[in-house]
């Protein structure tokens, strides 16, 4: 299965063509194959279309670009509401409001205020609060 996947390197955007499964990989980058192994993937699940319930959200808050943290909104033990701004990062001399993505009590702060931080790395963790699902 082939998949066209934008991926980031050192701030350079590219269009990768993703093809095979399990732990062995063929991606193509401007017209050169790398092979990949990827020793503990697991199968890629298959996508669902359309579906009905509510999606599970996970509770941990990472910035997809680097940055320095401005401000740190919220603390440990603190409950946020989903969409609250936690914490200010300034990437590319803009501030941006990073929001909960859910609804809950934050168990771990990972970062503070004035730090220099990379991309896709984990800022904040939020124990998303139970839902009963009937």
């Amino acid at each position: 299965m082939t998949e066209k996947r934008k991926v980031i390197v050192d701030g350079v955007e590219f269009e990768v063509e993703i093809d095979g499964e399990g732990p062995n990989f063929t991606a193509t980058v401007e017209g050169k194959s790398f092979h990949i192994e990827i020793p503990d993937a697991a199968p890629v699940a298959k996508k669902k279309r359309g579906g009905s319930g509510k999606k599970k959200k996970g509770g941990t808050v990472s910035a997809n670009i680097p940055g320095k943290v401005v401000t740190v909104e919220v603390e440990e033990g603190q409950r946020v509401e989903e969409g609250q701004v936690i914490l200010i990062l300034e990437a590319m001399k803009m501030q941006n409001e990073i929001q909960a993505p859910v609804s809950g009590t934050v168990s771990k702060v990972h970062c503070s205020e004035g730090e220099a931080i990379e991309a896709n790395v984990p800022l904040v963790v939020i124990e998303p609060d139970q839902v009963d699902e009937d």
